[in-house]
């Protein structure tokens, strides 16, 4: 007999299905192979108590501030630790408790709930202006249509197009001028019908523009103002167009001007549920989530939303991750923008295998890759 160590990344599901375990135990085995923790904020500690003893009981644990059992402070934060099964167990054990913990374990249910996608899609930029910071996805007219094509080729699944320049400290320009610009390029897509091959985008918060992309094959709004506008909203629900719905603190002009979060992951989560629920009553028939990395956020914000982010799974819609070639890389190594492809291949990697379902990129041969061998990493 041997004994060989298996990665806590790899999928157990895969594994036991490989031993040709009992289906009727797969569920329960899966369960006890993985580790959960959940940081629990400003919770009373009458709670604390409560379920520190309860944790115990069906094998979690969870980790309290040294007087939580002298019943000070008042509030106190907590870790919660455990296997699936255990903190399934748990939250039965909750529901008739006081102190909140009831309403804590149906949140706790749907976390637990939640898994990260097996298909990641890959979404290629296309620039139709002058002031993008990445110089390499600039085209107009017939260099975006070769462009595009290329992307095709090289396994792009969507392919997003947007005339004005989200970077920091960027002007606005008018809805007329973002038409102009972006107008040549869905003209020739239309008319060569590559919206039969491939899934396009519209990278715009105007009606106009965004009108004017779906009447012409688009089938996806990429609104960086997280469908602040009605408009965009009816718009999208009439087409039955996915909107991909972003977070960002302040405009582009004024977003990274000392950027703060009471909590920086209940604030964002909190922007999403009222998100979610304006596009349900307005029809939207699927909405995707995008955390915003860059857009008022500073390094530390950015490197905690990756870290964290299978904590956004449990809204239950698609995230998609845009770190590429962003000056984070540069906050990290200095690296000009030119030389950002490995540290954007590293972001987007562990974006990926903490839930991220779509990767807005600029490389999109290189990302390709990237995603098949790291697919084939978790396989093996």
């Amino acid at each position: 007999m041997r004994i060989e160590r298996l990665s806590g990344e790899i999928d157990i599901r895969d594994h036991l299905k490989q031993l040709d375990v009992d289906a009727g135990g797969l569920n329960i085995l899966a369960s006890k192979a993985r580790q959960h923790l959940f940081h629990l904020r400003d919770m009373h500690v009458g709670a604390a108590n409560i379920l520190k003893q309860d944790a115990l009981s069906v094998g979690a644990d969870l980790a309290v501030p040294k007087n939580t059992i002298l019943g000070k402070p008042e509030r106190v934060d907590a870790i919660l630790m455990g296997t699936e099964r255990q903190l399934l167990a748990l939250c039965k054990k909750e529901q008739p408790q006081p102190f909140g913990l009831k309403a804590m374990a149906a949140e706790l249910k749907r976390h637990l709930k939640a898994h990260t996608p097996k298909q990641v899609q890959i979404m290629g930029v296309i620039n139709a202006n002058e002031d993008s910071f990445f110089s390499g996805s600039r085209f107009s007219d017939t260099a975006a249509v070769e462009a595009i094509e290329k992307m095709m080729g090289e396994g792009a699944d969507i392919i997003d197009i947007g005339g004005v320049s989200s970077r920091p400290g960027s002007d606005a320009v008018t809805a007329q001028e973002e038409l102009r610009r972006v107008k040549p390029v869905i003209d020739a897509l239309y008319a060569q019908k590559l919206y039969e091959k491939v899934r396009f985008s519209i990278d715009s918060y105007a009606p106009e523009v965004i009108s004017y992309a779906l009447e012409r094959g688009f089938g996806i709004v990429n609104d960086i103002t997280g469908l602040r506008n009605d408009e965009v909203c009816r718009l999208s629900a009439e087409y039955g167009a996915t909107a991909v719905a972003m977070h960002m603190q302040g405009t582009p002009k004024t977003m990274q001007a000392n950027p703060e979060y009471g909590s920086l992951l209940g604030d964002i989560s909190a922007f999403f549920e009222e998100l979610l629920q304006k596009a349900e009553r307005f029809g939207i028939k699927e909405v995707v989530l995008d955390v915003g990395i860059g857009f008022g956020k500073t390094l530390e914000h950015n490197l905690a939303l990756i870290a964290q982010l299978e904590h956004f799974l449990a809204l239950g819609a698609p995230l998609l991750v845009g770190a590429s070639r962003k000056s984070m890389i540069d906050q990290i190594i200095t690296t000009p923008v030119e030389e950002r492809l490995p540290g954007t291949l590293a972001i987007h990697l562990k974006a990926v295998e903490n839930g991220a379902q779509i990767i807005r990129c600029h490389d999109v041969k290189a990302h390709k890759q990237a995603l098949e061998v790291a697919r084939a990493l978790k396989n093996g």
